[in-house]
């Protein structure tokens, strides 16, 4: 078969995800990767640096695909701040439930330590940047130190909000779900 040429990082994503989900594992190897996907593994290396760096990239995907589709909006753009979070997370999460087999096993594939918290990190840099950019108000404090303070504690809730919303009320009734179906079938 011949090997692919036109490659973009998108391509690269979609034949990582297909793979972990029909292998339930990451490839063993960049090479094995390509040959799998039938492209020249230097075209890997043009768009990541690792796998770990793909992984990475897919989050961020899905914020940047979220992003795409919000700005299309022109209610969104006349949105006061609170409700273009509001319209954001609507529109992630239906990303994040589009891919929901591949979530589930990226962030369950460390059994729930810090590990599986590396993967998101472009993401919470690029939703940290977005909450700054929002406009959303704060008590004018008039000193320059506490004002940082006060605009990182909002950066840090808004991520830790996020990642509260991600595991208690999208994943956890998904796997509460999952468990009763295993139970009820080995009764």
């Amino acid at each position: 078969m011949a090997k692919k040429k036109n490659m973009s990082a998108n391509d690269m994503i979609t034949y990582y995800m297909d793979y972990v989900l029909e292998h339930d594992k990451q490839p063993t190897s960049v090479y094995s990767f390509a040959k799998h996907n039938h492209f020249e593994e230097s075209k890997f290396y043009e768009f990541f640096g690792s796998f770990e760096a793909l992984e990475k990239a897919i989050f961020n995907t899905f914020f940047d695909n979220t992003m795409t589709a919000l700005h299309k909006s022109q209610d969104y753009k006349d949105f006061e701040p609170r409700n273009q979070l509001l319209s954001f997370y609507f529109t992630f999460f239906e990303n994040l439930t589009a891919n929901r087999s591949y979530v589930i096993y990226a962030l369950h594939k460390h059994k729930n330590s810090m590990k599986s918290l590396g993967a998101l990190a472009t993401l919470k840099s690029s939703f940290t940047h977005y909450i700054s950019e929002l406009g959303i108000e704060m008590i004018d404090l008039k000193q320059d130190q506490l004002e940082k303070i006060q605009t990182r504690s909002l950066k840090e809730t808004a991520w830790l909000q996020l990642l509260l919303t991600i595991k208690f009320r999208w994943m956890t009734p998904h796997l509460i779900l999952k468990k009763r179906i295993f139970l009820s079938k080995n009764r």
